[in-house]
């Protein structure tokens, strides 16, 4: 399903929109402030209004900065209930102005239509976007290290390799260049050459400390670094990854992403990388199109969360199942909420997270959320 096939979507009754609020473990800082809290909406929807199919779930759990507000998704599916949405597709909120909303909507009527096909979400998925490979068993996740100093940042990437993790995602920038070079330099000595170490800056260099820290960062053998400049610098992301020399340190896009959107980051040539956030980009299809467009160019999508709760990063699993042979994704984020509204059924384990089985998101797993 796409915003361009809305496939009878008029006649789309919204069975419950139901709220939700849940705090994390600890307060999680971004380019964009403090993150202590989630909050969203549980949806349940019928495809096409057909009372003999399945139920279909979703989540829609907005985060502004990269999304609506809550209180604007809360109108956005208060509207869809009442039966005021027209523009662009009927029975579905609008991608650009309503990202969230559209993801709730969407992911319960694709959850609908996979559990009706008796088919995994990813199977669904692959067939509506034309992917003829396989959707993988299993996702390789990467782990998230704070930003302690060397010695407690070398720890903590100690115990995630212990863990089983061959990719970690260091986060940086909080410190001046030569700080993050240290524990970098300590990460890499504690955990050997055969682990993946990306590093996220989160827009906080300018573009004169960026080519400083890529230079010195180069060392370390980085898969890349994600967000080097402030998302709206589309430019400097773009020459920094022009003019990188011979030891150039590949680039991610993720706030980018968000403000330009991924057509503007791919014209632009800015990422040898995307971070994809389905719920940013309005729905599991529009998150699994905009992967496919980006490997298409030459350019690796990574799927990752904006700190969902357990439907929608099990969507998010989904998505990045249905992508061949996707690299280390930014889905063990599950650990970040002091609590959640199901127990996961793709739990983390040995540094990868196993795709469920089941009809539609994960068989009866979210039953009791279907019918609360």
């Amino acid at each position: 399903m796409t915003d361009d096939d809305p496939r009878g979507e008029a006649s789309v009754t919204v069975v419950r929109h139901r709220p939700f609020a849940l705090d994390l473990t600890r307060p999680l800082g971004t380019a964009r402030g403090e993150i202590r809290r989630r909050e969203g909406f549980v949806i349940t929807a019928r495809r096409g209004g057909d009372e003999s199919g399945a139920v279909g779930l979703g989540e829609a759990t907005p985060l502004p900065g990269w999304t609506e507000s809550r209180d604007a998704c809360a109108a956005a599916l208060g509207d869809l209930e009442a039966g005021n949405m027209s523009e662009p597709v009927p029975g579905v909120p609008d991608a650009e102005s309503t990202p969230a909303a559209r993801h709730g909507v969407s992911l319960a009527l694709a959850d609908a239509a996979a559990r009706d096909a008796g088919q995994p979400l990813a199977e669904q998925l692959a067939v509506e976007a034309g992917v003829t490979a396989t959707p993988a068993d299993a996702v390789p996740v990467n782990a998230t290290v704070g930003d302690g100093g060397p010695a407690e940042t070398a720890a903590e990437a100690t115990r995630a390799v212990e863990e089983g993790f061959d990719c970690l995602k260091l986060k940086v920038g909080a410190r001046d260049v030569d700080a993050d070079v240290e524990r970098l330099r300590a990460v890499r000595d504690a955990v050997g050459d055969r682990v993946a170490l990306r590093a996220d800056a989160n827009g906080a260099w300018d573009r004169e400390t960026a080519r400083h820290a890529l230079g010195a960062l180069a060392a370390f053998d980085l898969a890349y670094v994600e967000q080097p400049l402030p998302a709206d610098d589309l430019g400097g992301l773009a020459e920094l990854r022009r003019d990188g020399g011979g030891e150039r340190v590949p680039i991610a896009a993720d706030e980018s992403v968000a403000v330009h959107g991924v057509d503007a980051v791919l014209e632009a040539d800015a990422a040898d990388a995307v971070v994809l956030k389905p719920m940013a980009l309005g729905g599991p299809d529009r998150a699994l199109a905009a992967a496919l467009r980006a490997r298409s160019a030459g350019v690796d999508p990574v799927v990752t969360t904006t700190i969902d709760a357990v439907v929608a990063r099990t969507a998010a699993v989904h998505v990045a199942a249905a992508v061949p042979e996707v690299s280390p994704c930014g889905l063990a984020t599950g650990t970040l909420l002091d609590e959640d509204l199901a127990p996961d059924p793709s739990p983390v384990a040995e540094g990868a997270v196993a795709v469920p089985l089941g009809p539609g998101l994960a068989g009866a797993a979210f039953d009791d959320l279907r019918r609360s």
